[in-house]
């Protein structure tokens, strides 16, 4: 652990990135480093009560701001870049979600067009206790108060695309993006295929807590202070954003209609299993129908995202990539008891 390089770093109000591709880093660190960063909410701190609505506050596209891009040392194109999330904190002691006009799932949207009448916007403010790992819901305009549990995640994680493209950090595809799975918490690996020299990853969107399909638009938003460790996997393509827990592999597909990100899903694990453990193709295939899960990420942004999950019990093997989500989850643990 000594021999651990650890670097902190807080962007500040102008160094956030709002998109994937198209800008520099502004770090850049070997593999096998940890890092403890800091990222801003979805509305880059500017909402911070019920009169703060978002349209008044937040100026579009300058939404959902990211941390980075950060490069790492040897990642090239047809590698796989590993981020462990060792650690995900609330770095306030509130959070904030909010109702949108033309935005979520149970609204008309640009791309959904209706002649109702628009949502109101409104906003709620939740209270984070850490030491508790709760998150209270107070209705606005009823008499109910509920503590959740405190479940923090990133709703934003992603690398540079292939192509030299540059993509807004509200759309997730295959470079990562706002996937918006509660999946990415701490103690989960995300595996991103690597598009340009140096990976230039980046993550955002702290949620204290989110429910599957993140419905309204928005999770209890929040800031945080999440502690990553980066790793490169050589020669290792990656075609979609995967994930790994210590009971599970996942992967995940994003397009509109949702049934069309239900299937990369299904079809990129489909493909992983049987190619990670030698299974005949149709082998998996069945495997997956019988013993899959197919937990929804997102139903509101500019592309829908599924997550197709499997428990690693039915796998012939415990481990993916080799051994990179064990050694990472070691690495992790151990800085965490020592810091």
């Amino acid at each position: 652990m000594s021999d651990l390089e650890v670097i902190r770093y807080r962007p500040g109000p102008e160094q956030y990135a709002w998109t994937f591709g198209g800008r520099p880093p502004v770090l850049t660190v070997p593999a096998g480093t940890m890092l403890e960063l800091y990222t801003e909410d979805c509305f880059g701190g500017r909402v911070r009560g019920i009169a703060d609505l978002p349209s008044r506050v937040c100026e579009f596209p300058y939404l959902n701001p990211v941390t980075g891009p950060i490069a790492v040392e040897g990642a090239e194109p047809g590698d796989t870049l590993a981020l462990h999330f060792a650690a995900i904190e609330p770095a306030r002691d509130w959070g904030v979600s909010s109702t949108f006009p033309h935005f979520g799932a149970l609204t008309s949207t640009h791309q959904t067009v209706t002649l109702q009448e628009p949502l109101e916007e409104r906003v709620w403010v939740y209270a984070v206790d850490a030491a508790k790992g709760t998150v209270t819901y107070q209705a606005r305009n009823s008499e109910l108060a509920v503590e959740l549990p405190l479940d923090p995640m990133h709703g934003t994680v992603g690398v540079a695309p292939a192509g030299f493209e540059v993509r807004q950090s509200i759309t997730p595809d295959a470079h990562g993006g706002n996937l918006d799975s509660p999946e990415v918490r701490a103690g989960t690996t995300v595996y991103l295929g690597v598009n340009q020299p140096g990976a230039l990853f980046g993550i955002g969107d702290g949620h204290c807590r989110q429910g599957q399909g993140e419905v309204c638009g928005t999770g209890v938003e929040a800031a945080m202070i999440t502690t990553v460790v980066v790793d490169v996997v050589k020669g290792v393509p990656t075609p979609w954003p995967r994930f790994e827990s210590d009971a599970a592999i996942m992967s995940t597909g994003s397009a509109r209609p949702l049934e069309d990100a239900y299937r990369i899903s299904q079809h990129d694990l489909v493909t992983w299993v049987a190619a990670e453990h030698g299974i005949d193709l149709l082998d998996a295939y069945q495997l997956v129908s019988q013993a899959g899960e197919a937990p929804v990420a997102n139903v509101c942004d500019p592309n829908y995202t599924f997550v197709a999950k499997l428990d690693k019990r039915y796998l012939p093997a415990p481990t993916t990539y080799g051994d990179v989500h064990d050694r990472l989850r070691i690495i992790a643990t151990d800085y965490l008891a020592q810091r």
